[in-house]
């Protein structure tokens, strides 16, 4: 009997890891818990096999508390539980192998330091019992399997736990990248935030300044609080002219919060729409919260701003700043695009600048109407900071595509247009048009947009009858988030013999190479968005 609890205990230690590294992964990639993302999770989330586990338990406190006096039961009751256990590892095994994790845990300093705290949680059992006890194994096994149950909540106990620690290490590394920033007086300092456009901005930027400054932008996603702190910290180096922090938010007074941070003199606002609508709680919130990087400008500083957008022209802004427009729609203003014309290959589109009678050609590997935004913000700074018109010509065409923004790739057998950054209905807009200007067969690979609080449906479905009117093919990723596209495709006389769902994004290339094979001409698709690993739905299959 003692052998059989002793291989459960090993099964637990086992089962507990697996755990243990799923909700770790959640709770980095829900910001540790920002804004009461993890704690939405693991409501959201309660494990496909629940109902097992409990099981499990109901027979510990059997054998425990019922037939802890009849060995004659115990041994087939362990042995029930030791295959009920052995049951979930292999769920847990498979799950970690089949899962499509789109980024992995990160093992950082933080997460180091959380599972230590993690280990000391679970041998305090063992060690009170142990210690000032004399209950048995069968009861440590008891309160372990519980605290392996609720796993997600221990874990979350950690990061309790671990707070004080991680404000003093917040802090010490903040005030490290404010002294830093304080050593370099000449440095100029832009910020970039926006609902969308945020990334390929700060990209186009600091690719255009490079013709005359060093420039450094935040690298990758680093566009929270630690996130600008590290890129600090860790990434610029004395010899920056040019400093260019995109500044993300979910809620009201994070762009400010930023801002008291870095102190930007330079300010770009992209396009303002309903990104994250979710937790910023309105349309007003999000204006409100964007316009913070404007309102934070120095009166000697400059701010860019977009004059087709009603929310941005309409807002009343709270400081005297300069003020530069860019627009495509409206000419009256300090930078303007006309003759934009996008093909396969790229965009041209020729540039007029108030005070300036001359009109100059750019041409861009960057695909899409939304980009000349991007890039006309840039200009503005551009001529801001003294870069003669001839030289921005040529930076233009020099840009890098953005990674994973309408990045168009060769991938052998089709042609994928990579927007799997984008989560919005404005973005997911101008991606739909670029797919319409591609020759050949079109398709759409997506899971649709999250974090647009009650209108997450309507915008969904919105773009279902978009994509119905420009693809050939649909492949929806994620069965139950993808309802509303799908009505919306059906709702506009899309044929529903062409769609296709699957819970696996992989599931789609294969598709696509036997859809290759089926057409024989050159396939175009789109792939748009790609949810957090946090809103992965299990294959039912």
């Amino acid at each position: 009997m003692m052998l059989l609890l002793i291989i459960i205990f090993i099964i637990l230690i086992i089962g507990l890891g697996y755990k243990s590294k799923r909700s770790l992964h959640m709770l980095q990639q829900n910001l540790y818990n920002e804004n009461n993302r993890y704690i939405k999770w693991t409501i959201k989330n309660i494990s496909n096999f629940l109902n097992r586990e409990i099981i499990g338990i109901i027979l510990f406190v059997l054998a425990y508390f019922v037939f802890y006096d009849l060995n004659i039961y115990l041994v087939p009751i362990e042995l029930a539980i030791l295959v009920i256990y052995i049951s979930m590892i292999r769920y847990w095994q498979n799950f970690f192998k089949n899962e499509q994790t789109k980024k992995r845990l990160v093992i950082t300093k933080r997460v180091k330091r959380l599972i230590v705290t993690i280990v000391i949680l679970y041998l305090i059992p063992l060690i009170t019992l142990k210690t000032f006890t004399n209950q048995n194994l069968l009861l440590l096994l008891l309160i372990e399997s519980i605290m392996v149950y609720l796993n997600e909540y221990v874990i979350f106990l950690a990061k309790i736990i671990n707070t004080p620690i991680e404000k003093e290490v917040y802090n010490y590394y903040k005030h490290k990248a404010q002294k830093t920033l304080k050593s370099m007086p000449n440095l100029k300092i832009v910020g970039i935030t926006g609902s969308y456009g945020k990334t390929s901005s700060k990209n186009i930027l600091r690719d255009i300044l490079n013709v005359k400054y060093n420039a450094f932008a935040t690298p990758r996603n680093l566009n929270t609080y630690n996130g600008l702190i590290m890129s600090v910290n860790n990434y610029m180096d004395k010899f920056t002219d040019v400093f260019i922090a995109e500044m993300g938010a979910y809620v009201k007074g994070e762009i400010k919060g930023l801002c008291d941070l870095v102190h930007p003199k330079y300010g770009i606002l992209t396009r303002i729409g309903t990104a994250h609508l979710e937790t910023f709680g309105s349309e007003k919130n999000i204006e409100d919260g964007k316009f913070e990087l404007i309102e934070s400008l120095p009166s000697d500083g400059i701010g860019v701003l977009n004059k087709d957008d009603p929310k941005q022209k309409n807002h009343h802004i709270k400081n005297k700043v300069k003020l530069l427009w860019i627009g495509i729609d409206e000419s009256d203003v300090d930078v303007h695009a006309e003759n934009i014309k996008c093909t396969n290959k790229g965009t041209t589109f020729d540039v007029t600048f108030k005070g300036d009678k001359n009109k100059y050609h750019f041409e861009t590997r960057l695909l899409g109407r939304h980009n000349v935004y991007n890039i006309l913000s840039s200009l503005a700074l551009g001529v801001a900071f003294g870069i003669d018109k001839e030289d921005l010509v040529h930076a233009v065409k020099g840009v890098k595509s953005v990674e994973h923004r309408l990045e168009l790739k060769n991938m052998g057998s089709f042609y994928m247009i990579d927007d799997a950054y984008n989560s919005n209905p404005v973005g997911a807009k101008n991606a739909v048009e670029v797919l319409g200007m591609m020759p050949g067969v079109k398709v759409v690979v997506t899971p649709g947009m999250i974090e647009l609080g009650d209108k997450e449906n309507y915008y969904n479905e919105e773009f279902g009858k978009q994509i119905a009117d420009q693809a050939d093919y649909i492949v929806l990723i994620g069965e139950e988030k993808t309802k509303p596209i799908y009505n919306g495709l059906l709702e506009s006389g899309f044929n529903k013999d062409k769609i296709t769902v699957y819970n696996d994004v992989r599931c789609a290339y294969t598709y696509i190479n036997e859809l290759k094979m089926k057409e024989k001409k050159d396939i175009y698709a789109l792939f748009e968005n790609d949810l957090p690993d946090t809103y992965n739905e299990e294959d039912k299959k």
